[in-house]
């Protein structure tokens, strides 16, 4: 069996932008209707899924309403939904992380997402640069750890202003449910040191998370702090090496050409450094595609944010998976096309070779009363989608 220092944690990943068993193509689509995603998220509960990742993004249903919804469906499932600097205040996002974790008995985990899209953003009413909406970040991590530590809080910033700010019904989690950011730039990891328990990167190459768990791992210690770390993979995996990458063929067998010059023209666009990195591991080409050994580029073609596949037998996958966690690497955010059949596939060939398996026993997270007495568009619409996945950097 696993040992505290080795384990790997798996999350699985609610398809919100929608689903299907091609990319770029509306044949077996599915859309984001609840009694599917619900499907998936129920799925990922019995299967023994940690928790999944509620993508966030205009191209998707919103992420905290779906996890609240979500929430009374499943008994043990924690949900890795986002907050956006800028587009909500920091006691607004406070109040409701405070009351979702209240409901879900301590399950809910939050996303810091900065944004890398400036037209997204600005659809949002936000218009900073890249760093700008770093240092935003930072003060409004500053003021979100005060709330969550149950200070009232005042603050004048650059970014930020608040008075009297109070959230009066706590979170579960002593103070507040852990902090996650996928980010590749150097603002994002000073972000990171500062305030981020769980930094997310998305799949690459093992020396390149090696540098990047490195960096933030030194920065961290500068202000006396450690940093744990995630990775966002799709994974096709098969009994066989030969089924598998079949698979993989078939996943991108209905792109055009034009179809993938135009995705790459438009995530060419973003400032996300995580993004840019993704799009340099395969050019847009499609004899570029293996990366590293079990390690896929396909799904960059179309798709914005995580674009890496773990594509191989069950047993080289875990390897694989095992040669991440060798470097830091805890939590492991997957998906598959289409998401409710591959969780299965993922949980039956993979799970037994990680010693991953389900807790039967009952939940033990509980509501703790309030202060002062108080009670408490489709899958091929969206292939070239940036929906947040990890965040941006």
């Amino acid at each position: 069996m696993s040992t505290a220092d080795d384990a790997i944690h798996p999350f699985w990943f609610i398809p919100a932008h929608g689903d299907g068993r091609w990319l770029g193509s509306e044949d077996g689509a599915r859309s984001t209707d609840f009694d599917y995603l619900s499907q998936v998220g129920q799925a990922a509960d019995r299967l023994g899924f940690e928790g999944v990742l509620i993508p966030t993004g205009r191209t998707c249903e919103d992420s905290w309403v779906l996890a609240s919804a979500l929430a009374p469906l499943t008994r043990r499932l924690k949900f890795l939904v986002a907050v956006r600097p800028g587009v909500t205040s920091p006691l607004f996002a406070a109040r409701q992380a405070a009351t979702l974790d209240r409901i879900s008995g301590g399950r809910l985990l939050v996303n810091v997402v900065a944004g890398g899209s400036a037209d997204e953003l600005a659809a949002d009413g936000v218009f900073l640069s890249h760093d700008d909406r770093y240092a935003l970040a930072d003060e409004y991590l500053t003021v979100w750890r005060r709330l969550m530590a149950g200070e009232k809080v005042d603050f004048d910033g650059e970014h930020v202003k608040l008075s009297k700010g109070e959230l009066l019904f706590p979170p579960v989690q002593d103070g507040g449910p852990p902090l996650y950011l996928g980010g590749s730039s150097e603002a994002a990891n000073q972000v990171t040191a500062d305030h981020i328990d769980y930094q997310l990167t998305w799949g690459e190459p093992p020396s390149a998370v090696a540098e990047k768990i490195a960096a933030v791992r030194a920065a961290a210690a500068v202000r006396g702090r450690t940093v744990r770390f995630g990775i966002r993979f799709h994974v096709i995996v098969r009994e066989t090496e030969e089924a598998a990458w079949d698979e993989a063929d078939r996943l991108i067998s209905r792109l055009s050409d034009d179809v993938i010059a135009k995705a790459q023209a438009n995530l060419a666009k973003s400032e996300s450094v995580g993004q840019q990195r993704m799009s340099a591991l395969h050019g847009g080409r499609r004899d570029q595609l293996m990366v590293y050994p079990n390690v896929w580029a396909g799904v960059g073609l179309v798709r914005g944010g995580a674009g890496t596949a773990l594509v191989g037998s069950a047993e080289n996958v875990a390897a694989r998976m095992r040669e991440y966690r060798a470097l830091g690497v805890e939590t492991f955010i997957m998906s598959g096309y289409p998401h409710l059949e591959e969780a299965y596939r993922v949980a039956e060939l993979l799970f037994p070779r990680l010693n991953i398996a389900r807790d039967d026993g009952p939940a033990t997270a509980s509501v703790k009363p309030g202060r002062a007495g108080e009670t408490g568009a489709h899958f091929a619409t969206n292939a070239a989608h940036a929906a947040g996945a990890t965040g941006p950097g």
